[in-house]
């Protein structure tokens, strides 16, 4: 039964977890992010407060998580330096809030988990259990990634969806509640409580709302209001885990275009030459030089003939910074993943983990946005449950 799950705690949850990698707040750049977060399986980096360059610092402490998402809206919003932008610290990537990413020791019980992250967390930083390793660390263009601190320590992660892909595995135990309706439940958060824009939306009102959603672990909505302001209908959405499979040029199309012209862009692995010449002519007229050059640079960098690839290698990507195999992997269109209001508890929760979502947009019936259910939303149930 239900009760049985009281026992569990969070290292039952780690098991095949990878070690983190982590960059040094102290002596890393956003540039050495963006190599950094090229080069990586995993679309979220740590961020620390120790240099493993020097052994001064016995305490090893996580300040947070970034993604491309994050050096996007970083270089959007300081458009006209750039170049500075990319030499900030790493350290401006990371929110204000440092509560988002909490340590919880091994002995952390599934419940007081489940509590940590309805109460805001993010992610919980969990200690791996093994005998004491040596230092390894990978060069990557003079980036220094460590995956092991002081005295051999290496850590992992705990997300919302590793905690709910658990619950699902017992499911059987909650009976009935993973038949109930989400309505019934209780759990939509209206369309009023969600972030939205609207499908012409300007793009300062765009990145201000992807900067939040980033905040929250959700999504922007692009909707449409066909002459009545209480009717709401949902176009897509503007995903910060779409902008993660992005690079860094992907900052012009944010600091340019409207909602429904940035859904297009990032929509897929590569834009059309049309929205690409658009974006040219955009940054030309407002001169933003900076990110013309960025987007020139690359684009050219990576539109070299791949005529010297085999068969069986893979070309680069010629918008994107990453490998062709992990866009195509990663990347979700910018088609909104949506359910009714009587689909169940489980069908949600199954339909968000397939999309590698934390939420599920709602609308009804004829297609109207009535708002969405979050993983956080759906932990709370469970919890009052246990």
């Amino acid at each position: 039964m239900a009760q049985s799950l009281l026992s569990y705690d969070v290292t039952d949850l780690c098991l095949g977890k990878p070690p983190l990698r982590c960059l040094s707040a102290s002596s890393s750049s956003v540039s050495d992010a963006i190599t950094a977060l090229k080069s990586s399986e995993d679309p979220f980096l740590s961020v620390w407060n120790c240099n493993h360059d020097h052994d001064d610092i016995a305490d090893c402490e996580c300040l947070g998580k970034i993604s491309m998402a994050d050096v996007i809206c970083h270089l959007s919003k300081d458009e006209v330096h750039t170049l500075s932008a990319l030499n900030s610290p790493v350290s401006v990537l990371l929110p204000t809030t440092r509560s988002l990413v909490l340590h919880v020791q091994p002995s952390c019980s599934l419940v007081e988990a489940i509590d940590l992250i309805t109460q805001g967390a993010h992610n919980l930083i969990v200690p791996i259990q093994t005998k004491t390793t040596t230092k390894k660390r990978q060069q990557n263009d003079n980036v220094s990634i460590t995956t092991t601190h002081s005295n051999g320590q290496r850590f992992c992660w705990i997300t919302q969806e590793d905690i709910v892909r658990f619950l699902l595995g017992c499911i059987a135990a909650f009976s009935p509640l993973p038949a109930m309706s989400i309505s019934d439940l209780g759990i939509i958060n209206s369309s009023h409580a969600v972030l939205a824009v609207n499908y012409n939306s300007s793009p300062s009102l765009v990145v201000s709302a992807v900067s939040r959603a980033l905040t929250d672990q959700t999504s922007v909505a692009v909707v449409d209001n066909e002459g009545d302001d209480s009717s709401m209908y949902l176009i897509g959405e503007i995903s910060p885990m779409t902008l993660t499979c992005c690079d860094e040029t992907a900052a012009a199309a944010v600091a340019t275009l409207s909602a429904g012209d940035l859904m297009e862009y990032i929509d897929g692995v590569n834009p059309p030459e049309s929205l690409l010449q658009e974006v040219r002519n955009r940054l030309e007229s407002r001169g933003l030089m900076g990110l013309l050059s960025l987007l020139d640079s690359i684009s050219l960098s990576s539109s070299s003939p791949t005529s010297g690839y085999s068969s069986d290698e893979e070309a680069p990507a010629r918008a994107f910074g990453r490998s062709m195999s992990i866009s195509t992997r990663m990347a979700r269109k910018a088609e909104a993943v949506v359910c009714n209001p009587k689909s169940s508890l489980m069908a949600v929760m199954i339909q968000a983990i397939t999309h590698r979502t934390n939420y599920t947009w709602v609308i009804d019936k004829d297609g109207c946005f009535v708002g969405m259910v979050t993983f956080v939303d759906i932990l709370k149930v469970f919890r009052t449950f246990l």
